[in-house]
């Protein structure tokens, strides 16, 4: 008998200084069978950091991810059905990243977890030349703290200024910097 996803609903109110946004989106995340809190919750903080400010070229949206291999965890496609940005959460190999980036306008790719240096250090020169792709690395103890925030019914608070972010729900708060492993070279 196979599994079935568990629902869970977020509230989630956004303060991006950096990008002059501000909004508030209700959301629902199916977390499949084989997915831990941290890997949700780092679903969760890709969607709150790529959202658009308005939906002229499509919105950003929740992909089948870990049940699909042709299908990024969240991709924003435009009217036409070309894609806008394809969104990965963990440690895809090379071959599926410069696919993806022949797919989209722009790749980005959010990596977590002890192993993601060895990840990296495997990957870098395989895909310096996808000139579309960007790169990010939490720290270890970041995504292991977000994944305490994790419930079936979540209100976020994400916070962001000058490359820092807040991630809170009232009770507790998480604070973070990303590192750059990979910038496009590229405007997109």
């Amino acid at each position: 008998m196979a599994l079935k996803s568990t629902v869970y609903k977020a509230q989630l109110q956004i303060a991006d200084m950096d990008r002059s946004l501000y909004a508030d989106h209700s959301l629902t995340l199916a977390r499949h069978p084989s997915e831990t809190d941290e890997r949700l919750m780092m679903r969760l903080l890709a969607f709150a950091l790529a959202v658009p400010p308005d939906t002229d070229r499509g919105a950003l949206e929740f992909a089948a991810g870990l049940s699909d291999t042709d299908e990024p965890d969240l991709w924003q496609k435009d009217l036409t059905g070309a894609l806008v940005q394809w969104i990965e959460v963990g440690q895809p190999d090379d071959r599926r990243l410069a696919k993806a980036c022949g797919r989209a306008e722009k790749v980005r790719i959010w990596t977590y977890g002890s192993s993601a240096p060895i990840w990296w250090q495997g990957l870098a020169g395989k895909v310096a030349r996808l000139s579309n792709l960007e790169v990010w690395q939490v720290p270890v103890e970041a995504s292991r703290e977000l994944a305490g925030l994790a419930a079936r019914g979540m209100q976020l608070q994400v916070t962001v200024q000058e490359g820092q972010i807040w991630v809170g729900n009232g009770e507790h708060s998480v604070a973070l910097e990303p590192i750059a492993l990979q910038r496009p070279t590229v405007r997109s």
